[in-house]
């Protein structure tokens, strides 16, 4: 067993800050301001890189110790494992990242209106432990998907969509109710058959829901907000932040199981 601090690099718009308190601590803060803006404060291991080249592969148990400046914060924040499914990005050397289907697995905080579920029996806000996979289908079928999302405003085709997905996206998630705001230890670990949550040595979902890697680190604070949810009116947009914002990162590790 390989366990390492990850090589983590921030990025943030403008007013946003990330600052390193220590060798495996950061401190992510956005301020405040009206919605319309988007504002983010992120750490990541994948910007650069192509997804074929993201670094994790299971088995990976990543751990934590982390903090909010309040019980509900609006928009998102979180940390986990995923594929950056909406990295449509130009790459050092000319690559080109396309979006792709979500692979995933994070404790994920978001705020209504977020509506992060396409499934009726899960919870789609909230602070969660929430888990997905799909398939690797070639980046150019998501090519496909840009014509189609002005008919995802309207509501039935909306519908439709979120019917046709939960056949394709498999999911898991569980609703957390302590408080993000004091000082909790996460620990999340990602086996190719199951992924297990624990908070402070507890479990709190332990699911054959397992995402199809290679995948990315991200540790991320934002004011965003996503709804796609069962009456199918698509949402989508920044929400006003009263007060700055921030998440408190401490003692973090990957442990990565070599075979």
């Amino acid at each position: 067993m390989a366990s390492n601090i990850p090589a983590v690099r921030p990025r943030f718009t403008p007013g946003a800050l990330v600052s390193q308190t220590a060798p495996a601590s950061w401190r992510l803060v956005i301020p405040a301001g009206p919605g319309g803006r988007y504002r983010l404060a992120q750490l990541d291991d994948y910007h650069d890189r192509p997804r074929k080249d993201f670094p994790w592969q299971p088995p990976v148990t990543l751990s934590l110790r982390g903090r909010a400046s309040a019980r509900h914060l609006p928009g998102t924040w979180g940390f986990g494992l995923w594929n950056d499914l909406f990295g449509f990005a130009l790459l050092k050397g000319g690559g080109l990242r396309l979006p792709a289907l979500p692979n995933a697995t994070w404790f994920f905080f978001a705020s209504p209106p977020n509506y992060l579920s396409l499934r009726d029996n899960l919870p789609a806000q909230g602070s969660l432990a929430a888990t997905f996979r799909s398939p690797r289908w070639p980046s150019l079928f998501s090519l496909l998907g840009p014509p189609l999302l002005p008919f995802i405003l309207l509501p039935p085709a909306a519908r439709l969509f979120r019917r046709w997905a939960r056949r394709i996206v498999r999911q898991d998630a569980a609703s957390l109710t302590f408080d993000p705001s004091d000082w909790h230890t996460y620990t999340l670990s990602w086996d190719a058959l199951q992924t297990t949550f624990q908070v402070d040595g507890e479990t709190v979902l332990e699911t054959p829901v397992s995402p199809d890697g290679p995948l990315g680190l991200v540790l991320w604070l934002d004011n965003q907000f996503a709804a796609l949810p069962p009456d199918g009116r698509f949402r989508y947009g920044t929400l006003s932040n009263p007060e700055g914002a921030w998440v408190e990162i401490e003692e973090l590790v990957v442990h990565e199981f070599r075979k």
